[in-house]
């Protein structure tokens, strides 16, 4: 999976080449963003099954900002892969159905109905309990998109709460795997709708999490930058290749940094390079 954290500061240079000439800042960085993101789908999306565009680097650019994510994501789609909006949301269920409608639905107005973004997934967090994500979920399944709940992070802050041991024994993370377990429901193809994402920064985790979570996907995140590698994931392909999703930004985006070359051509280098090194778990 390709994440998309795009820094304004940090783009590919031709992208600046697609900036308006003149207009608002926030205008003229989004442009550029939004073009960084489609030459890096174009270039690595194809050894990618998703995307992966954390909402935060696109909302802080204001509306242009969300418009651009909105072209982003119609990009990846019309290159074929699925996309998953990475905003970890998280709130009562008022405003869960909000975050829900946002994301993968629509919301009814005296004048039409607004469609959202029209994302395939997207995570969420679960420290508020299992009746807001049971609401975001609902309104997954009513768009056929898909959840990833937090279990265990791939931050070092982590250890803080979701390592914590709990007095009935475990720690807390172990009591929201099992809730992800119980959450998914039926599966289809042995593939639960509901997914937990499990940090690669802390493989020494996997093989329990896939006992707790035996039908969720799992979304990898922390390959590369972060210190994560592939080959210590094993147990999460137990399944078969739907199991897991492996998730890499930063090493691939900036893979021409440390091996030269053009941006694109790195890019596709290191993605190759991780979908080679996940299949050969499988």
């Amino acid at each position: 999976m390709l994440g998309l954290d795009p820094d304004p500061i940090r783009l590919w240079p031709a992208a600046a080449s697609a900036t308006p000439v003149g207009g608002a800042p926030a205008e003229r960085a989004a442009a550029a963003v939004a073009a960084h993101c489609r030459a890096v789908i174009d270039a690595a999306g194809v050894a990618c099954v998703a995307v992966k565009p954390q909402l935060a680097c696109f909302e802080r650019l204001g509306a242009a900002g969300w418009a651009a994510l909105a072209q982003v994501v119609a990009h990846a789609h019309a290159a074929g892969l699925l996309v998953l909006a990475d905003g970890k949301r998280g709130d009562i269920d008022v405003s869960a159905a909000a975050y829900g409608q946002a994301l993968v639905g629509a919301t009814p107005t005296p004048f039409g109905e607004v469609e959202g973004l029209g994302v395939d997934a997207f995570t969420a967090a679960p420290y508020m309990g299992a009746d807001t994500l049971e609401v975001l979920i609902s309104a997954a399944r009513a768009a056929g998109a898909g959840v990833f709940v937090l279990v265990r992070t791939s931050n070092p802050g982590a250890v803080d709460v979701e390592d914590l041991e709990l007095a009935s024994g475990g720690p807390l993370w172990g009591s929201v795997a099992a809730m992800v377990s119980r959450l998914g429901g039926a599966a289809r193809a042995g593939v639960s709708d509901v997914g937990a994402v499990v940090g690669a920064t802390a493989p020494e985790h996997v093989a329990r999490m896939r006992e707790l979570m035996p039908r969720a996907p799992f979304l990898l995140p922390g390959i590369g930058a972060q210190g994560g590698r592939v080959e210590d994931l094993a147990p999460a392909f137990a399944p078969g290749r739907a199991g897991a999703l492996v998730s890499a930004s930063r090493s691939i985006v900036y893979a021409h940094e440390s091996a030269g070359g053009a941006p694109a051509e790195a890019a596709r280098g290191e993605a190759e390079r991780l979908r080679s090194a996940a299949w050969a778990l499988v």
